[in-house]
């Protein structure tokens, strides 16, 4: 390891915490009767159900969603025996990549023994308090004998990822490389380097899935396995074959897949000729493979290869499987991992692969097109998919295989974790799911951007709405094939062509002359703004009736493209002004402000008005709202303007929506410490945390939602436009697909609570 990068990882590993992980409560204990009800005696309650039912565990610990980590350190990756005590690091490292891609809580365990029997006994032991076990970096052959044995033994999942987690991703490799190579599983030939637990595992897998046994020859640092060959196990034994060839270069001639699992350098250049046509070469020793993909590909240049480092093509990375097939199981209560549910897991990997690449993806990978292909055969494991396609495959492998004790709905199970993936997504659940089924008529001015082609086909899938696009046909024609989009014009979604469309546009600017002429805009800009300003396309096209909601802007500044929508949509019968209303998904839940877009300064009239907006915006997302009004006054402890301002406000509020949980005015840290309310206060109007809070002015709104926003990665809702008498929303610059694909489902929402 070279010197800088070892420095830059003693320190990531040492500051400003030892370690990757630390254990944090999911309850408050912030009082006596939290403590009563976590310790004693509240505790006593549940003990006594799962007394009387054991299954009840996951119903009241965090058992169901907690796996073990657990080594002796005797194979860690690319550094060998080196103990139980220093494989630490890596385990910690498995543990988050748990956290981080399936939301899974993950203790690691190092088990100083190298005795396999010790170490089963010790494993075993443990099954009250895990959901899971997951077997790492154990080497072989005793790897075998301890996983069958807790297998034996434990009547949960059991799941020894250097032979399995390999294996599925090699599987799902495998099925992708064979369809472009257009070679059938049955018909392949495959020659492995390397005979150990991770090799194996990968022909038991592919034999499972249709490779004859027949066609698979193993060699390994002593030559090939063959059938005279003394001291080999069952599991080597299974392939070991008639022949006289004993080394690798003997049994390359017409192998359609080499498979290495071995040591640098082990495939020379000189033997790659030897295989068949269009080879699948999978050279995944680390960090050094058997062959450079630079070195096959100038001997073969028909091949499709493969290596398990991140910087090449097709990398075979564990973390494509092991996360998700546990997310499946533990969210079906599995009593074990099946060989359908690793097939389950490898098939959906490649399924996966085969569609458009995510448009996160896209731009983690610098922008670079990703499309299946000969370098693109698996997916990345930063695609945000992966928990939604391989979870419920392996959920539904489990249900199938009757090790499930706790059987769901698949399709409710998909939504969930669909929605639950982005981290706007516990906030946006009860949002789409008002919106699907809905095909709202949604009109998107920034037709061409990649950003919203993308979420249009996201909301496609999800079917809550028919798209109309402001957009050059003959762009469309470009972009959409490069972007691996599969809906078709015309067909999925209607267009409207600046350039060709006449038909409908010439009726816009008809209707726009009428509304627009006294709103500021010269009757020489007419023609230009309906033509070539597609935020006043889309906005006339809601106007006039041909779409239900709008989506505008992002390409340009913020202000400008509301300004062309206030001049084109009315407000709200009665509203004073339109406000904008933002949501961020924090540690401790969501939180809504405003306003943070529209008005500078407003009146404590307007104040009043944009908090009973939004609390009428906040209750779609299946929120209560908890609103309070912000200041740097605390409950009349400032006579400053603003402070007045925010005090009159509250009376307003408190007169107009009687009802409503509202108080102020008072500090943001108040506004979220319940105790601290206590302290100020005798007479609380909400209890808990504040989820909506409204500002004093535009610019407090604006630079808490940015610093918030920052500070904690969160991503925004938003902003949403409030007051205006028709669902149209402007996009900032700076907006995901994922922000698109949320505003629509926001739109979409709304025009199914009008109908």
């Amino acid at each position: 390891m070279e010197d800088t990068l070892r420095r830059a990882a003693l320190d990531y590993h040492r500051f400003p915490n030892p370690g990757k992980m630390r254990i944090e409560p999911t309850k408050r204990m912030v009082n006596q009767r939290d403590l009563a009800l976590a310790y004693s005696p509240g505790v006593a309650a549940p003990c006594e159900e799962i007394a009387a039912d054991p299954d009840k565990a996951l119903d009241y610990t965090a058992r169901g969603n907690l796996v073990a980590v657990i080594s002796n350190g005797t194979a860690v990756l690319g550094l060998g025996a080196i103990g139980a005590l220093a494989s630490k690091p890596v385990m910690e490292g498995k543990a988050v990549l748990f956290k981080k891609f399936a939301g899974i809580d993950v203790f690691d365990i190092e088990i100083d023994t190298t005795d396999p029997d010790r170490f089963v006994e010790a494993v075993a032991l443990l099954e009250p308090t895990f959901g899971g076990i997951n077997l790492e970096d154990i080497k072989a052959p005793e790897c075998f004998a301890i996983e069958a044995a807790l297998k034996a033994r434990m009547n949960i999942p059991v799941f020894h990822d250097d032979q399995h987690g390999t294996a599925i991703v090699v599987a799902a490799a495998v099925r992708n490389a064979l369809v472009l190579q257009n070679i059938s599983l049955s018909e392949a030939k495959l020659v492995t380097s390397g005979a150990g637990a991770a090799a194996l595992a990968c022909v038991d897998l592919l034999v499972s899935m249709g490779l004859p046994a027949d066609n698979v020859t193993l060699t390994d640092k002593d030559g090939v396995v063959h059938a005279g060959r003394p001291g080999m196990a069952p599991n080597m034994a299974r392939y070991a074959r008639a022949t006289d060839a004993r080394t690798l270069p003997e049994v390359l001639p017409g192998a359609n897949i080499f498979l290495g699992l071995s040591a640098p350098g082990v495939l020379k250049p000189e033997w790659l000729p030897l295989l068949s046509d269009r080879p699948l070469i999978f050279a995944l020793a680390n960090p050094e493979p058997e062959i450079l993909p630079e070195i096959a590909r100038a001997a073969r240049p028909d091949a499709i290869v493969a290596t398990g480092r991140s910087d090449y093509a097709n990398q075979v990375n564990n973390v494509l499987c092991f996360p998700y097939i546990f997310r499946g199981a533990l969210d079906v209560g599995a009593t074990a991992i099946t060989e359908a549910m690793k097939v389950a897991a490898a098939e959906a990997i490649a399924a996966l692969a085969r569609l458009p690449a995510h448009e996160s993806v896209v731009q983690a990978y610098g922008g670079g097109k990703l499309a299946f292909g000969p370098d693109y055969i698996i997916p990345t494991p930063f695609d945000p998919r992966l928990i939604v396609e391989i979870a419920p495959a392996v959920a539904q492998a489990a249900i199938a295989s009757g090790v499930a004790r706790r059987p769901i709905d698949i399709d409710a199970y998909r939504r969930g974790l669909a929605q639950q993936n982005a981290r706007s997504g516990q906030l946006m659940m009860p949002v789409f799911e008002g919106a699907r089924g809905a095909r709202a008529r949604i009109a998107y001015g920034e037709g061409e951007d990649e950003r919203v082609l993308r979420a249009v086909q996201d909301a496609l899938d999800d079917g809550f709405v028919r798209p109309t696009l402001v957009a050059r046909r003959r762009i469309l024609a470009e972009k959409m094939p490069r972007l691996g989009l599969r809906f078709e014009l015309d067909r999925d979604v209607d267009l409207v062509d600046p350039e060709t469309d006449h038909a409908i546009l010439g009726p816009l600017v008809d209707a726009y002359r009428a509304v627009a002429g006294r709103r500021g805009v010269p009757s020489a800009e007419i023609v230009r703004h309906v033509y070539r300003r597609p935020t006043v396309t889309a906005a006339m096209l809601l106007r006039t009736g041909h779409v239900e909601a709008a989506l505008v802007g992002g390409n340009s500044e913020y202000w400008g493209q509301v300004e062309h929508v206030l001049r084109t949509i009315d407000r709200t019968e009665g509203a004073q002004r339109v406000y904008a209303l933002s949501g961020l998904i924090l540690d401790a839940g969501a939180l809504f402000i405003t306003d943070t877009h529209m008005v500078p300064d407003p009146t404590p009239e307007q104040i009043a008005e944009m908090t009973v907006l939004a609390e009428r915006a906040v209750r779609q997302f299946g929120l209560d709202p908890r609103v309070a009004l912000l200041s740097h006054s605390n409950f009349g402890a400032s006579h400053s303007p603003s402070a007045r301002k925010m005090r009159e406000a509250v009376k307003i509020v408190r007169r107009i929506a009687p009802d409503l949980c509202v108080d102020g005015e008072m500090h943001a840290d108040v506004a979220l410490s319940q105790s601290l309310r206590e302290r100020l206060v005798p007479d609380q109007r909400f209890e808990g945390s504040a989820n909506l809070l409204v500002m004093p002015n535009l610019d407090a709104a604006n630079i808490t939602l940015t610093a918030l926003g920052a500070s904690s990665s969160s991503p925004t809702v938003g902003p949403m436009l409030m007051g205006l008498s028709q669902p149209i929303h402007v996009l900032t610059p700076g907006v995901t697909s994922r922000g698109i694909l949320n505003l629509t489902a926001i739109a979409a929402a709304e025009v199914a609570r009008r109908r």
